[in-house]
């Protein structure tokens, strides 16, 4: 009875440390998913109260051609964005793992931009970019290009130069592959020189493999950055030209504070958790096949 008395006590007292957190994860947390759930099977234009509609938000998505169109973009640019996003930051990594001298500010020098706010990176993009005085088409006037994309302007570029300015911010994640690479042990690099792999094979079978829990993890962050992908289209374009970088984040935006429709918002923001869902569920059903960890 004292016994159990006493972890009573000692409960009570992990609550109480606890109190702040869990008031906190449920005021800012728990209450708006909710709410956000609920507000989703209602029509509810903001300044009146919400009126509950049923499945209604959801059959007017299915039959929304802006909809179809924002998925599409936001689809294309996780195309033309994780793939060779994934690439570069490796191969950047192993090009910072190597051992020459003042490689410390070679390190730093890439980590720098992810620093960066992004409504500065997109402003220093913007001018980048600019079709007539920007410094990309001044150099590329410069090596012969007579007539330069017009990145920012034509619907053609607009994608890509906002695929290409996503690069600018991969230090964080070049930071997480070079402590895997350094983690990878020596010897089995040295068991792969002895029975004669070259570069590019050790780095087949042996770094990929050795990093490929980091693999893992980065890929799945960046399917959830990708299509939360909000804040540069927003500054860069608003979506234009032509709506050729209106991302689904972006439409949601629009709906809930530019229409005042918040529960048609609201119900995009769900269909949005289940597509990363849906990516995510891809991505560890797919791992039991690529992904490899220590001792196992």
């Amino acid at each position: 009875m004292v016994h159990w008395r006493s972890e009573i006590k000692q409960m009570t007292k992990g609550m109480a440390f606890l109190s702040p957190w869990l008031i906190g994860f449920t005021v800012f947390m728990v209450l708006p998913i909710g709410l956000s759930l609920y507000l989703s099977f209602c029509s509810y234009p903001l300044l009146q109260p919400p009126v509950f509609v049923g499945l209604h938000n959801y059959r007017a998505m299915w039959h929304d051609s802006v909809f179809w169109e924002t998925l599409r973009n936001t689809g294309y640019y996780a195309l033309l964005t994780l793939p060779a996003g994934m690439v570069i930051a490796i191969g950047a990594a192993l090009l910072l793992n190597s051992r020459i001298r003042g490689i410390t500010i070679y390190r730093a020098i890439i980590f720098l931009p992810s620093l960066v706010p992004l409504v500065a990176s997109s402003m220093v993009w913007l001018w980048l970019f600019n079709t007539r005085l920007g410094f990309i088409n001044t150099l590329l006037r410069y090596l012969g290009v007579v007539h330069p994309p017009g990145w920012l302007t034509t619907t053609q570029w607009a994608m890509p130069a906002l695929a290409i300015m996503s690069f600018w911010g991969l230090g964080n994640t070049i930071v997480i592959y070079l402590a895997g690479l350094q983690n990878v042990p020596a010897e089995m690099y040295e068991s792969a020189e002895i029975d004669g792999a070259g570069l590019v094979r050790q780095i087949w079978h042996v770094t990929l493999p050795g990093i490929s829990p980091i693999i893992f993890f980065n890929l799945i962050m960046a399917i959830i950055g990708v299509v939360q992908n909000f804040t540069v289209p927003y500054v860069m374009t608003q979506g234009g030209p032509d709506r050729a970088t209106y991302l689904l984040t972006m439409y949601l935006y629009d709906n809930a504070f530019s229409f005042l429709h918040m529960g048609y918002a609201s119900a995009m923001a769900w269909v949005e958790l289940l597509i990363v869902l849906f990516l995510t569920a891809i991505a560890f059903w797919s791992s039991r096949h690529w992904v490899h960890y220590q001792g196992k």
